[in-house]
């Protein structure tokens, strides 16, 4: 072999070795507003500029809260007039026992956020299912699909662990059910540490997924984006601005099982 010919084949195999390294990995970003167009915005919350042009609102509009009566409480005095962004109505819900006066509520609510709004998207159910109990969630939502109005989009919000703890039979049914899953990344005002770990296996998740990331908290997608066919982007949970430090929360608390 000729030295020209054996110096270009050394040259050739160490690029070679160089393309089959992995790409560094993005380090954690805070989560800025004014880059994303979707948002989560609760009771209370002052909208930042970036809402203005957002593409997707969801707008928690009302709750039903564990303990009493089973009921819907409104959270804002009325519908959001919102002419250019899609909005999703979200209801909070801690329990899963509706009764009809219940679903009367909702239905109204849906009426008159439909009428003020230029697109009402659909209804977000936001409720911490455990991932052991997705079969009695499913029956729920199951209900809900017989109460909404013809025509209705239904979003539900998921936890990390579901794409590597979920049955995945019971995510197929879920798949059939709803629109989408809004996956939660965060506790209170921080995102939940060792986050990538959850989501190694996200590009299984039979479902149409977005992922909500909390404001100001730390985020770089996980490897496993790139290839999920079935990502449909970020929502940012707004904060009201913050008087005092918030506690950073523990890995693994509020449960998600170890992945």
């Amino acid at each position: 072999m000729k030295a020209g010919t054996g110096a270009a084949l050394l040259a050739a195999l160490a690029l070679a070795a160089a393309g089959c390294r992995q790409a560094p990995q993005p380090q954690p970003q805070p989560v800025d507003p004014a880059r994303h167009d979707r948002f989560f915005l609760w009771a209370g919350v002052p909208p930042p500029p970036a809402v203005a042009r957002a593409r997707e609102l969801y707008i928690l509009g009302g709750e039903v809260r564990r303990g009493g009566p089973v009921r819907m409480t409104p959270m804002r005095a009325g519908p959001p007039r919102v002419q250019t962004a899609a909005v999703w109505l979200t209801v909070r819900t801690e329990r899963l026992d509706w009764d009809g006066r219940t679903w009367d509520a909702v239905r109204a609510m849906l009426a008159r956020w439909r009428a003020a709004a230029g697109r009402l998207e659909g209804l977000q159910i936001d409720f911490d299912a455990a991932t052991p109990g997705l079969d009695r969630y499913r029956a729920f939502l199951e209900s809900v699909r017989r109460e909404l109005p013809p025509g209705t989009r239904l979003s539900i919000t998921g936890l990390m662990d579901w794409s590597a703890n979920g049955d995945p039979a019971e995510l197929a049914r879920l798949a059939g059910l709803v629109d989408e899953v809004v996956i939660q990344t965060y506790q209170g005002r921080h995102t939940i540490p060792g986050y990538a770990d959850w989501f190694r296996h996200i590009d299984t998740l039979p479902l149409i997924h977005k992922i909500a990331l909390v404001e100001g908290g730390e985020w770089a997608p996980p490897p496993a984006l790139a290839r999920d066919r079935r990502f449909a982007g970020y929502v940012v949970f707004l904060l009201k601005p913050s008087r005092q430090p918030a506690t950073q929360p523990v890995a693994g608390a509020r449960g998600p099982r170890q992945p």
